[in-house]
């Protein structure tokens, strides 16, 4: 369905250090990094596509995160939801929802929620039955 993500950061090395370490908690791989530019982007192991970017906001204007907008990364199973939270939250992000079952999305959905040190909300979200999710 995506082509790409971009999100917007203020400090591009400093959202690289947290984003590199968020993606590896998600088995993500990076694709590039182009510090002149700056930006960065990330993959899905072994694919091409969707592409998940950090960038400086291309208009030059400062970094605004949007009210209402999140994106949302899939996580094999509830140990990457905990694993990507505590990364984020080790490398200067904050809680906007603690790993934990969501049942009025749907029985399975267990996830966490997060904003980056640039205020973007991320979450990660796992859909599987625990028993399934290994």
């Amino acid at each position: 369905m995506f082509s790409h993500l971009f999100v917007s950061v203020s400090d591009f090395d400093r959202a690289f250090e947290f984003y590199s370490a968020v993606m590896q908690s998600l088995g993500l791989e990076l694709r590039f990094c182009e510090r002149d530019k700056p930006w960065a982007g990330w993959h899905s192991t072994g694919g091409t596509r969707p592409l998940f970017v950090i960038c400086k906001p291309y208009d030059g204007q400062p970094h605004d995160p949007g009210n209402g907008q999140m994106v949302a990364f899939l996580a094999a199973n509830r140990d990457m939801v905990r694993t990507a939270f505590q990364t984020a939250l080790a490398l200067g992000g904050s809680s906007e929802g603690e790993p934990g079952p969501r049942p009025h999305y749907h029985a399975h959905y267990y996830g966490a929620y997060f904003r980056d040190p640039d205020g973007n909300k991320i979450g990660v979200a796992c859909h599987t039955p625990e028993a399934d999710a290994a």
